[in-house]
């Protein structure tokens, strides 16, 4: 029987699968808490206890987001394009963007690019042949100082070679990479993509002292958000033996983060409409740092507003005081892996997902502007029209562990957003990852995407 182990090393905790490749069936599954604070492989090695036989699995690859992720610093020109474009570009290789940064930078920019200690810089900056002055000044300010990290360059090429003579003069690590955006409004952010996730494996796992897991396995091989992309692309689009189910969406709601992955080309699904604005990636992630359900829980509660919150309680039965509000969201901060045990704090957390993914959906997809004109009303469309995407898969703890995930992820449907301008999913059908296969499966993809994609198939759960 030939068989994969496949690893997930997170945050808080590491999960392992162990599936039958033949089959396409799960065996095995386990966790443990990830230990990247003391040694990466107490943690591995508690999970791998419960998985029998994994020594002899023919693929043992792993994903990691331990340590904070991959985290990288975009900067372009203008903020909706080329700086945009960049954040787009980082976002897609599964990295975290910890700022996006537009025109020149200040030396008080400067000074707070190198305290945010990100793991790579992203520069973009001017369509080929446009503006060269910005991307070569912000270069010589980044040269001057003593940013130490990976550099990657992406922007004008007629910059290139000034830019590079800057950077070997300083003896800083950089890349020249293609355009982000060659041309006004068009894309080009997969060899940028490619480089990162080169840059990811070659450096910084070692960095963080990830590398430590090879000793039990074949390695870590892509960050884990990129895994959870690669895993949507696969299942929507199939490969040459196996059909995909088509237009779908992804979303995973975590401990620190909301992301929600889309792969779809987004493009207008009614006659009449223009679209205006940026070009969108086919297989689209983005992730909202402020819609968490531990780590990040003080910034949800504040982007849904107590009011909201407490109203809605209220209409499940539990008027509670103000203090006794703040009580549990404080608590839920400080105590990180904390699991409600009463209803009441069940249906707090079940209030704060369905929020989470309301909000997150809201700034995912794009939305449709009527203007007036001598003619009549012409309608405009911004960013990707996902109101048909077929599925809508839900991923992460409070979806996976919860007795009514349709709850938290009907919160995504156009009928429950705010903003009836909103390009929200109408009507899809709701999958859950009650397996937590998602990440499993987009590593597996990389080798076997027929059984990737049988395994999603057969493990995914209608809700």
């Amino acid at each position: 029987m030939r068989t994969a182990l496949l690893i997930d090393i997170g945050s808080t905790y590491t999960k392992t699968t162990l599936l039958d490749i033949d089959r396409a069936r799960v065996l095995n599954n386990s966790q443990a808490y990830t230990t990247v604070e003391t040694d990466i492989n107490i943690g591995l090695k508690k999970a791998l206890k419960d998985i029998n036989g994994w020594e002899r699995a023919e693929y043992k690859l792993a994903c990691s987001s331990a340590a904070g992720g991959l985290k990288i610093i975009a900067i372009g020109l203008v903020p909706e394009l080329t700086a945009e474009a960049a954040r787009r570009a980082a976002l897609g290789a599964g990295s975290r963007v910890l700022k996006t940064y537009s025109y020149q930078l200040t030396e008080k920019d400067i000074v707070e690019i190198i305290e945010l200690k990100a793991d790579i810089i992203l520069l973009a900056g001017g369509t080929d042949g446009g503006n060269t002055e910005v991307i070569i000044d912000n270069a010589q300010k980044i040269a001057e100082s003593s940013l130490s990290q990976a550099i990657i360059v992406a922007g004008n090429r007629v910059a290139s070679e000034r830019i590079k003579k800057i950077f070997k003069r300083a003896g800083k690590e950089f890349y020249i990479k293609e355009n982000v955006m060659p041309n006004l409004e068009e894309l080009n952010i997969k060899p940028t993509q490619e480089l990162i996730r080169k840059i990811f494996l070659d450096k910084i796992i070692y960095a963080r002292g990830l590398n430590r897991v090879n000793e039990f396995i074949d390695g870590i091989i892509m960050p884990t958000p990129a895994a959870v992309l690669k895993a949507a692309e696969v299942l929507a689009d199939g490969c040459e033996e196996e059909e995909g189910l088509g237009k779908l969406m992804v979303i995973d709601i975590g401990g620190a983060t909301t992301d929600v992955h889309s792969v779809a080309n987004g493009k207008p699904e009614k006659a009449g409409v223009s679209w205006r604005g940026l070009e969108e990636p086919y297989a689209k992630r983005t992730v909202e740092g402020d819609l968490g359900m531990r780590y990040s829980v003080l910034s949800l509660a504040e982007t849904i507003g107590e009011e909201k919150v407490r109203l809605e309680l209220n209409k499940k039965g539990y008027n509670i005081s103000a203090d006794k509000y703040k009580e549990m969201i404080k608590h839920r901060r400080s105590e990180t892996e904390f699991i409600p045990n009463n209803e009441k704090e069940r249906v707090l957390d079940n209030i704060f997902g369905r929020n989470a993914s309301c909000i997150a959906v809201s700034r995912h997809v794009g939305h449709l502007k009527t203007v007036y004109t001598p003619l009549g009303p012409s309608y405009i469309q911004e960013g990707k029209d996902l109101t048909k995407i077929k599925y809508l898969i839900g991923t992460g703890g409070i979806i996976v562990k919860n007795e009514n995930p349709a709850f938290i992820l009907e919160g995504a449907l156009y009928s429950n957003q705010d903003n009836s301008e909103l390009l929200a999913p109408i009507g899809p059908v709701i999958l859950k990852d009650s397996k937590y296969l998602m990440a499993a499966a987009g590593l597996l993809a990389e080798l076997e995407p027929k059984v990737s994609i049988k395994i999603m198939k057969n493990y995914l759960e209608k809700i």
